[in-house]
């Protein structure tokens, strides 16, 4: 009974006829290699992007411990 239901589809598989579209020229070509798909740029910054980067994850991984320490003294 397995056997017979394994037989069937892969014949209705093979009978689906799949097909491609053909790819379409595109006369632009797009800048290739490091750091050209990424929505911002790396070098030629005014501030260099490792200090933008480390300050998003200083502050808020900073934020709670800053806050807490705040309401602490606050209570006290």
């Amino acid at each position: 009974m397995l056997s017979r239901a394994a037989v069937r589809t892969t014949s209705l598989v093979s009978r689906r006829g799949f097909s491609s579209s053909a790819i379409s020229k595109v006369e632009h070509h797009w800048p290739e290699g490091p750091y050209t798909n990424i929505p911002f740029k790396v070098h030629n910054r005014k501030i260099p992007y490792f200090f933008v980067h480390w300050t998003f994850f200083l502050v808020g991984l900073g934020s709670p411990f800053a806050i807490c320490y705040y309401q602490l003294k606050k209570s006290s």
